[in-house]
């Protein structure tokens, strides 16, 4: 596996976040995430989105972080918020979604981010136990999905 550095808008970005739009879709009944996001929200320094790609450059796996400092949704100064962590389905259980953690954690840390922080729901018990197997705590709720009740918070110091 290679980690690359890539835009949000990169398409090899775009088809993954395509496709886990339409896992969440699936799960949750909707459209997706209607979380708002721009490419510039992973521009290094304020965030970097990462891509795993196999031995035949295909795209497996994503994730990124984006800084997010107080803003009236429950985010602190200090925060990173992770986004879109996904390993298509043939790939999965074999370690790339804590990998890529990992690294977008040292990232972050790096560029002086103080929180890692994530939302994500109860119909993805898989990413729950990453994150908590990871050292994520349950926090207060933030973010788009703030108030719905499927929606759940954590958050780990770096």
């Amino acid at each position: 596996m290679q980690i690359r550095r890539v835009s949000f808008d990169h398409p090899d970005a775009m088809k993954l976040n395509d496709q886990v739009q339409a896992e969440y879709a699936v799960r949750y009944g909707d459209d997706g995430d209607a979380t708002p996001m721009a490419a510039a929200d992973f521009d290094p320094p304020n965030g970097i989105y990462l891509i795993a790609y196999d031995e035949d450059g295909t795209p497996v796996a994503s994730g990124g972080w984006r800084a997010q400092d107080d803003n009236g949704e429950g985010n602190v100064d200090g925060d990173a918020e992770l986004k879109r962590m996904y390993v298509i389905d043939g790939m999965r259980g074999r370690g790339l979604a804590r990998r890529i953690l990992a690294a977008l954690e040292e990232d972050a840390r790096a560029a002086g981010r103080i929180r890692m922080v994530l939302e994500t729901g109860t119909k993805q018990p898989e990413a729950i136990a990453l994150y908590t197997s990871s050292g994520y705590e349950p926090c207060a709720k933030f973010g788009y999905y703030r108030f719905h009740d499927a929606s759940r918070c954590f958050a780990k110091g770096l």
